[in-house]
Formats: structure tokens, C-alpha cells, sequence
């Protein structure tokens, strides 16, 4: 039967059960969150095209690359006759209470506890789309993603109903906070939209700017991505830059501490009931000096299915090796020289120099002289130059 045949009130019926019942496929199968916003163009666009022209995107440039720009601008130019967007979100464990400390440990961001959560969302995404095919009786075409795809997906999250955008960038929701990841699935059926969650619960807080070790956030409800220890501990595949060398905390992969201090999250955050995000033994708080004796081999069995590989280890020994400087311990010294001297990773190396420095005294400065006789790195031999001249700055 053809729409113009069907009375209005009945096919306003259809949609809101179809919408309903999909809605309930979602939770079903395991997500806490799920809203549903039509296929309107952003309003956050000019935002978004402001963020990159600024540089904010730092190196990722798969986020200002012109399809994406050119995609996030309209949601028919990722899926054509895309009429709605169905947005999910799953709660994982709320990190460690940022006043727990140890010494000589680390910290990972409370999402990287266990499995990667592309590994998790894919499959159900797959599976959800086809138990909508069933429910709508008829093909659908869809696209799935979680944060992979071409889209401002906190503001699809945001017009479906899920929450607010906070002053840390970060999606909030009233009941649970913002420890919890998005996914999306646009399609091309007509559903009943949620309503738009317009309301700005942060006020006058200013917490999670405060707490920001680097001072990454921006006024606009953005971060500087150059500046934020997430990009700086996954994303760059460079040394960091030595300004913000002694901001890193104890963070060695991601950072927690805008959500941590969130009044919304340490009120309301809950505990995921998903043991996929189950923390794996000593991943959140791991024995730093443990970790940097890791061989390649035994990082990738370590972290096999985990979103830690993604920093690989070079990038984790050099995350490790920044926090271990930074704590000036000269017991330090023994284990740092030997990655100065040994280490196949020249960015291993450069930031052991660096981590030498930042300990100093004579031991530091015997190694540092000792290691500028075989390194061959450019990179290398400039940070141990540099860090020479700081410990010595009489002979130059």
C-alpha cells in the first residue's frame, strides 16, 4: 500500500512503534543509552570547520582531510537518503579516583582497561542492523560507526536526547555522566526523532578546565588537541613536545581527569555491567618500571585486543619514560641509561636522554656523554645535546 493511502494518524502510529521497538533491539542487546535524531545538517559545522582551520586537530589529519570536511557538512553525503540516526552508547567503568596515588605507577584512561571497543560495538552494530531489517520487514540501508565515521556524532547524541556537549567537550547524561562511549547507525528509515536535549547543565562549574594539566580546553566547549595528554600519549607518533613534558601526570595512555572531577560523574557514574571493560589485571595502575622492560613481543602479547597497541610500544616506553623523569628519582638512572644505550627505538631513546636530564647529577651526565660515542639518530644526539648543555651549561 502506497503512504498517500495510508490515514496520517496511522502512519504516525507506525513510525512511533517501529521507532520504539528498534529502540528496545538496542538495549536488548546491551546498550544503556538509545535515541533517535533525524538527518538535519549540524549546527556545529561552522564549529567544526573553525576547530580545524585553527590547527586543533593537531596531526590527525584524517580529521581535516577534505572528505571529512566535506562529509561532516551534510549526513545525505555519507549515507544518500539517510532520514534518520539511531545513537547508542554503552557505559564503561568510571575511572580510578584521581586522589589515588602510587609510586612509581601510572595511569590508563578508564576505556583502555580491557578489550577495544571498536571490537565490541562493531559486531552489535552488525547484528542491530539486521534485527532492524527484520523489525521494519523490508531492506534497510545503514552505515555504522563508533567515533570512525565521517559525522559530529556528540551532536547526533545530543539531538537524540542523550545528553549535553560539556565544557570539556564530553557528552553528559543526566543519570549516568559521561563515562560511556557513542555509537551511531544512520539509516534510511523515517523514525520518530527524540527530543533534542537543549538544556546546559554545567553552570557556572569551571572543574574540569581547573583540573586540566595542560590547559587543553577551550572556551567553546572544544579541546586543543596539541595540548591534550589523550593526542599526546595515543595520537602522536613523534617525541612530545618539551614544554608539556612535565604536565603529564601519571598518565601514560589517555587521561581521565576532566570526566574524574565532573560533578555529574562523581555523583552519577555508574559501573558497566559488561565484562568486556572489566579492567585486565594491573592494566589501570600498571608498575611502571615493570612496563619499561617490555619487549615488542611482549607488548603486543600484553595488550593483544586491547586499544593500547595503538600508542605501539615505542610510543607506551616513551609515555612511561616522561612520567619516570619527571619523578627525579636517581635510582631511575641504571634503567634509563640502559634504554639510552640500548633501545632499537630512536624515540625511546631521545626521551630517556631527556628523562636523564630531568634527574641530573653526575651519573646522568656520565651516561648522556657516553651515548652521544654511538648514537647515530639526529633526534637523538640533539635532545642529548641539549639535555648535556642544561646539566653542564658552562662547557658550551
Amino acid at each position: 500500500m502506497e503512504r498517500e493511502n495510508i490515514p496520517l494518524h496511522f502512519y504516525l502510529m507506525n513510525i512511533e512503534n517501529l521507532s520504539k521497538k528498534i529502540k528496545q533491539a538496542g538495549h536488548n542487546l546491551g546498550f544503556d543509552l538509545v535515541g533517535i535524531t533525524n538527518a538535519g545538517s549540524p549546527e556545529s559545522f561552522p564549529l567544526y570547520e573553525n576547530w580545524v582551520k585553527a590547527g586543533n586537530h593537531a596531526e590527525m589529519g584524517y580529521l581535516s582531510s577534505e572528505r571529512a570536511l566535506y562529509h561532516r557538512a551534510d549526513l545525505q553525503k555519507v549515507l544518500p537518503d539517510c532520514q534518520s540516526v539511531l545513537v547508542l552508547a554503552k557505559i564503561i567503568n568510571p575511572s580510578i579516583p584521581i586522589s589515588e596515588k602510587r609510586d612509581h605507577h601510572g595511569r590508563i584512561a578508564s576505556y583502555a582497561w580491557n578489550l577495544d571497543y571498536h571490537d565490541i560495538f562493531i559486531p552489535l552494530l552488525r547484528v542491530l542492523l539486521q534485527q532492524i531489517e527484520d523489525i521494519s520487514g523490508k531492506p534497510v540501508n545503514g552505515k555504522y560507526y563508533t567515533d570512525t565515521g565521517p559525522i559530529l556524532e556528540r551532536e547526533l547524541a545530543s539531538r537524540a536526547g542523550l545528553g549535553w556537549i560539556g565544557k570539556n567537550s564530553m557528552l553528559i547524561n543526566p543519570q549516568v555522566g559521561s563515562f560511556f562511549l557513542i555509537s551511531e547507525i544512520l539509516l534510511d528509515l523515517k523514525l520518530k526523532p527524540d527530543k533534542s536535549f537543549n538544556a546546559d547543565h554545567c553552570g557556572t562549574c569551571r572543574k574540569c578546565i581547573e583540573a586540566c594539566p595542560t590547559n587543553c580546553i577551550l572556551p567553546n566547549r572544544t579541546i586543543d588537541s596539541r595540548r591534550c595528554l589523550s593526542y599526546l600519549t595515543i595520537e602522536l607518533k613523534d617525541a612530545i613536545p618539551p614544554d608539556l613534558r612535565t604536565q603529564m601526570n601519571e598518565w601514560i595512555f589517555g587521561c581521565d581527569i576532566c570526566q574524574q572531577v565532573c560533578p555529574w560523574n562523581q555523583q552519577f557514574s555508574q559501573p558497566t555491567t559488561d565484562s568486556s571493560f572489566s579492567p585486565r589485571t594491573e592494566v589501570p595502575i600498571p608498575d611502571l618500571l615493570k612496563e619499561l622492560k617490555l619487549t615488542p613481543e611482549e607488548f603486543n602479547r600484553k595488550f593483544k585486543g586491547s586499544p593500547v597497541k595503538r600508542a605501539k610500544r615505542r610510543g607506551y616506553l616513551r609515555n612511561i619514560i616522561t612520567i619516570l623523569g619527571n619523578m627525579k628519582n636517581e635510582n631511575l638512572i641504571h634503567e634509563l641509561s640502559k634504554l639510552l644505550l640500548n633501545d632499537p627505538e630512536a624515540l625511546v631513546r631521545q626521551h630517556a636522554a631527556w628523562a636523564l636530564g630531568q634527574i641530573g647529577g653526575d651519573d646522568s651526565l656520565n651516561q648522556l656523554e657516553r651515548a652521544l660515542h654511538s648514537e647515530k639518530d639526529d633526534q637523538v644526539i640533539e635532545e642529548i645535546n641539549l639535555t648535556v648543555k642544561m646539566l653542564k651549561p658552562d662547557s658550551f
